[in-house]
């Protein structure tokens, strides 16, 4: 079997790692961790410009090697990139089915780098259980009100857009008269209130109190939401934040060196471990890659690369910081923090990371039911 990839997917990895390599630099990661905003505005509007942002949009016919290098190269070099994989996501929803006024407005802004997006999906009482939402859209003579309010939209703060779930019909089933729309985040009736989280990024608690839009803020069928979001949970899962452990395995080797301790056998064997898994996280983000270009949705593949991934992330960090001792417990920053900081880093943001997108524990139902054929379990 031949894992290289085609020389077109060459070059744009060595685009795509050049441009990397001029807007990334240590200022621009300190201030994305000292905001909590995961975020480069030259960074995106370079990917935009150089046509990059529309080559990696998700969909039918679309590219999706260009997504998984532009995913996978921005983890490893540690850009501010959770901005840019969030506005590709909804792009790619936006370009399957959105409105041609939607297309000529969100969509377009999203693929220029100049306008980013946010996710108005988890509500403060249901968690990773979405039909659970009770923020609701109601038909009024020149369009809907919004009333509810979301936990955890991240980036609301920066966004241009909010990518909106409410309900729209009561006695439709659980999976049922749910709209999405796509609304401007400066429409009156819109507040942002920060939550600094664990993982030092910035999410934010966001409400919506009479919020009125028109028509043209929906997004696929009126009470079709569901079929929208099940199309952009198959974009999100398996296609990025899988590519943590190799940065993870750079920065614990950096330690190790400098604390004279590379040698020691133990330590390498876990560390081979650690490439060992960075490499399984590739191939199963790959596969999934691979299952989006003939056309079928990466469900269960997506699912599988991300628990795998981010568990052996999360696993691996903890690792890292318990090997590194008491100096493993210091943050970006601090005197005598071990990797400057990284290991205490890495741990904190690998918690997120097996929430985001669907928790460890929905992916794995999943797999259960939709690969292996296991009875539901809830």
């Amino acid at each position: 079997m031949d894992f290289r990839l085609p020389e077109e997917h060459e070059t744009l990895r060595t685009e795509i790692r050049a441009l990397l390599d001029r807007h990334v630099d240590d200022d621009v990661v300190e201030e994305s961790h000292r905001t909590g905003t995961n975020h480069s505005a030259p960074l995106a509007r370079a990917l935009g410009e150089a046509g990059i942002l529309a080559r990696a949009m998700p969909g039918a016919g679309k590219d999706p090697l260009a997504m998984w290098l532009l995913s996978s190269e921005a983890e490893k070099a540690g850009a501010p990139f959770d901005s840019v994989g969030m506005s590709l996501v909804i792009a790619g929803v936006l370009d399957a089915v959105g409105t041609e006024h939607q297309k000529a407005t969100a969509l377009a802004g999203l693929l220029s780098g100049e306008e980013l997006v946010c996710f108005g999906l988890t509500e403060p009482q249901g968690g990773s259980d979405l039909p659970a939402i009770t923020t609701r859209a109601t038909r009024v003579a020149d369009g809907w009100v919004v009333s509810g309010a979301k936990m955890w939209t991240t980036m609301a703060h920066v966004a241009d857009w909010v990518f909106l779930l409410a309900r729209t019909e009561s006695d439709a089933g659980r999976h049922g008269g749910f709209t999405v729309f796509i609304i401007p985040m400066d429409t009156p009736g819109i507040t942002v209130d920060p939550i600094w989280t664990v993982s030092t990024e910035r999410s934010n608690a966001t409400f919506y109190d009479d919020v009125r839009v028109g028509d043209e803020a929906v997004v696929g069928e009126v009470d079709g939401g569901w079929a929208v979001m099940s199309l952009m949970l198959g974009f999100e899962r398996g296609m990025a934040s899988t590519g943590h452990l190799t940065p993870l395995l750079r920065r614990f080797r950096q330690w190790a060196v400098e604390a004279g301790v590379s040698a020691d056998p133990l330590l390498r064997e876990r560390m081979a471990q650690i490439a060992i898994d960075a490499q399984v996280s590739e191939l199963l983000t790959q596969r999934t890659v691979w299952t989006a270009a003939t056309g079928r949705p990466p469900g269960t593949e997506g699912s599988m690369a991300k628990v795998f991934a981010t568990e052996a992330y999360q696993r691996h960090a903890r690792w890292a910081q318990a090997t590194a001792g008491p100096e493993g417990l210091l943050g970006l920053g601090e005197a005598g923090a071990a990797a400057d900081g990284w290991i205490d880093y890495d741990v904190r943001h690998s918690i997120p990371m097996t929430l985001q997108g669907g928790t460890s524990e929905i992916n794995r139902n999943n797999i259960a039911e939709r690969h292996l054929g296991l009875p539901r379990a809830r």
